[in-house]
């Protein structure tokens, strides 16, 4: 006898499926293969009004005609003895609860269908609490607060009255820096996307979605969400406001990017005006055919800022092959270029094509340049003249169309002067060229790239991001950072490894950054002196207000203070930011 399809078995006492449902406040009810009702929980009668003496042994049909019936019944001849899933909520009248019907059939012990069970849920709770949302609804607020999704709620005008604590860490503003402000303030302006959104559901009373939803995080950082927007009514129905809730979808973006290999502008983060200079001059050069030649120390992000000209360019959708010509040994690199035949050398038993082939239509990243040997830089020459070469042992030349972007660590002026690097193949290459500035040269960069890197570390490691105490962040705000930005990084892996908790204090950090001293002052705004532990106190306030940009909340937290504590400090000490 084939198996039946999922269901209940009569050798399971079905009243107490009954009763356990009852526990969790939801309505169900059995029937019988004649559509008569043989038993009903107290959750089912209160959802429908009706006594027991109502229900028991009545026609399904007839009593429970306020719920629409399964498009087909599995108690029919005909009808399929499988689970019926939930129909969308259905309401009889505006007085009546909001149900789901599922249902799901009973099997007697020879496998046929004998009855079924129907469960009944209430939707109504759900609606009016996400109906009755406002400011002033104290235990309201303390569950939106502890739901892990952002949510806030506008008035009419789109001023922000509701900003749960999911929010706040999402974006990293605190409630009092945006309650009473504009929604647009934490997206780009009124005319985001996001905000148009809202403003037709408010406008319309629907429910909008936006699948591709940008955030400005308080540290001026574009984050990307998902998000759903909706009308708030008050008790009479009318449109009062409006209510949003998103996700933060960094990690998706992250895995996204992975898959891709492709990056953008906003990859590389920098204020200073010699990052400035270097964004506006990647935007022309993106789009040419140009090659470009990138100078700058180690960890000076030389690699990424060739992905992102690649990215930004015409052959985004091609191959971006990237070869390090110090890491590879000397007898072996024009093989690996090239290619080489078959036959070329013992063991060539196939014809192998080298990297500019795979970069064919593409580009192809040259790192470490400077270390290419003297006997391949003619034929590296060649194939940026003529764009062909002869693979290894081959007596045919390939021809290629490939973008060539080459970087160093080393300056190639001096090199061809020192007679190390041909003049001819330099100019070559150089025909744009991009400095890197080292870490040290754009500290502007630094409150920028601390709170970046972490949040994308934390993304990788499935943790939020924790708070920077004062004290920590004055240390790694006043690092040389030999090792520029791959340092910074390192230095942020170590202490979110080290911190299991909320805050990172300065004993998370290398122990060689919290020996070394630091050349540079904390800048105080106001240099009164005040003796004993108020001047002591006061100076932690200043370099923490000089660390967090005059950022209150930030401060605050890194003190581990409330704002108004702080504020009250401030106005003692005479502090004015």
């Amino acid at each position: 006898m084939p198996k039946p399809n999922p269901g209940l078995s009569r050798s399971i006492r079905c009243d107490q499926w009954l009763e356990l449902l009852d526990e969790l406040s939801i309505g169900a009810f059995i029937v019988n293969c004649d559509r008569r009702i043989e038993s009903i929980n107290y959750t089912a009668l209160a959802l429908m009004g009706l006594r027991v003496t109502e229900a028991v042994g009545k026609d399904c049909r007839d009593i429970f005609c306020g719920v629409p019936c399964l498009v087909s019944c599995m108690l029919e001849k005909n009808g399929d003895a499988g689970p019926r899933y939930p129909q969308p909520p259905y309401v009889d009248d505006e007085d009546s609860p909001l149900l789901t019907r599922m249902a799901t059939p009973i099997f007697d012990s020879a496998g046929r269908v004998s009855g079924c069970l129907t469960i009944l849920q209430d939707h109504t709770p759900i609606a009016d609490l996400i109906n009755r949302v406002h400011y002033e609804e104290r235990t309201l607020k303390i569950i939106l607060d502890h739901l892990d999704v952002g949510i806030f709620t506008v008035n009419r005008g789109g001023l922000i009255t509701f900003f749960n604590t999911a929010a706040e860490r999402i974006s990293g503003y605190s409630r009092r820096q945006v309650l009473g402000k504009p929604c647009s303030a934490i997206f780009e302006g009124e005319s985001a996307p996001d905000v148009c959104t809202l403003k037709a559901a408010i406008a319309d009373g629907s429910l909008r979605s936006s699948q591709h939803g940008q955030l400005i995080t308080a540290e001026g950082v574009s984050i990307p969400i998902r998000a759903n927007y909706m009308a708030l009514r008050n008790e009479k129905g009318t449109v009062v406001g409006g209510l949003a809730t998103f996700h933060d979808l960094t990690l998706i973006h992250r895995l996204n990017q992975a898959i891709s290999d492709r990056y953008t502008f906003h990859d590389m983060i920098g204020k200073s005006p010699a990052m400035q200079k270097i964004f506006e001059m990647v935007s022309v050069v993106a789009g040419s055919r140009a090659t470009v030649l990138i100078e700058g120390a180690t960890g000076t992000g030389k690699d990424l800022l060739a992905r992102v000209i690649h990215s930004a360019g015409k052959r985004a959708d091609k191959p971006l092959v990237k070869v390090n010509c110090a890491a590879i040994p000397d007898n072996l690199l024009e093989s690996e270029l090239f290619g080489y035949s078959r036959g070329a050398f013992t063991g060539a038993d196939r014809d192998k094509p080298g990297r500019f082939q795979l970069a064919d239509g593409g580009t192809i990243f040259l790192d470490e340049i400077g270390d290419l040997p003297i006997s391949l830089q003619a034929k590296l020459l060649r194939v940026i003249e003529d764009r062909e070469f002869f693979p290894l042992g081959s007596r045919s030349t390939v021809r290629v169309d490939v973008r060539i972007i080459s970087a160093t660590n080393r300056r190639l002026k001096e090199l061809v002067a020192n007679r190390e690097f041909r003049e001819d193949l330099y100019y070559r290459l150089n025909v744009m060229q991009i400095d890197l500035p080292q870490l040290a040269e754009r500290r502007e960069d630094l409150p920028l790239l601390i709170p970046h890197i972490t949040r994308k570390l934390c993304v990788a490691m499935g943790r939020q991001p924790p708070d920077i105490s004062g004290d920590a962040m004055h240390i790694l705000l006043n690092h040389e950072y030999p090792g520029n930005v791959r340092e910074l990084e390192n230095i942020l892996e170590h202490a979110l490894i080290v911190c299991r908790g909320e805050l990172i204090q300065s004993e998370h950090l290398p122990v060689s950054m919290r020996h070394r001293p630091h050349v540079i002052p904390p800048v105080e705004s106001d240099r009164r002196p005040i003796a004993g532990n108020g001047g002591d106190e006061r100076r932690r306030i200043l370099e923490a207000l000089t660390v967090h940009g005059g950022h209150r909340g930030m401060t605050a937290r890194s003190l581990g203070m409330d704002r108004s504590t702080l504020w009250r400090k401030m106005k003692r000490y005479g502090i004015e930011s």
